[in-house]
């Protein structure tokens, strides 16, 4: 099979061209470099608790916009797109900036997609409040036009889950 790593990026273009095919060229780089290079911090390099989470994730932030900018100052992009794109792959200005919330909308709509059922196959001590409550964050984040992408059924659920991100949404 692709690298994990790979499926993720190329999962995250073909979403965004399902979700917002207008979307700028700064949103189509973003959702390649969302997880550029992550092998190289593992979850387990970071304490394997709530707090250790959040300090990897927010160090990948880092790492990713980071990466991303050099990636793309080598092969001659402009400074005002590096920035953009660095923006939205460093999660800044979520709700605010529209172009790092399409960015977050595109991973909440591939993880609705691709990866919720693998998640839950490797949580099956977690209850149906702790579900809700996992999808009701992922929904809390996303705009209201990918809330009604998938409502609207442009998202293929996981059958055996869809009844849960229904009551979870609802």
């Amino acid at each position: 099979g692709r690298p994990k790593e790979l499926l993720y990026a190329q999962r995250m273009s073909a979403m965004l061209d399902r979700f917002a095919p207008d979307a700028s060229e700064a949103v189509r780089l973003a959702v390649r470099a969302q997880h550029i290079q992550r092998w190289k911090t593992p979850r387990a390099s970071y304490p394997m608790d709530r707090q250790g989470y959040l300090q990897w994730r927010t160090g990948l932030y880092k790492f990713h916009a980071e990466t991303a900018g050099r990636i793309l100052q080598e092969a001659g992009y402009d400074a005002g797109t590096i920035e953009r794109v660095q923006a939205a792959v460093g999660k800044k200005g979520l709700k605010v900036n529209a172009e790092t919330q399409l960015l977050e909308d595109v991973t909440d709509l591939v993880f609705l997609e691709h990866y919720l059922a693998g998640f839950a196959a490797q949580h099956p001590d977690y209850d149906e409040a702790k579900w809700i409550e996992i999808i009701r964050k992922t929904w809390q984040k996303m705009s209201a036009e990918a809330r009604n992408f998938v409502l609207a059924g442009k998202v293929s659920l996981p059958e055996a889950l869809t009844p849960l991100v229904l009551k979870a949404v609802s």
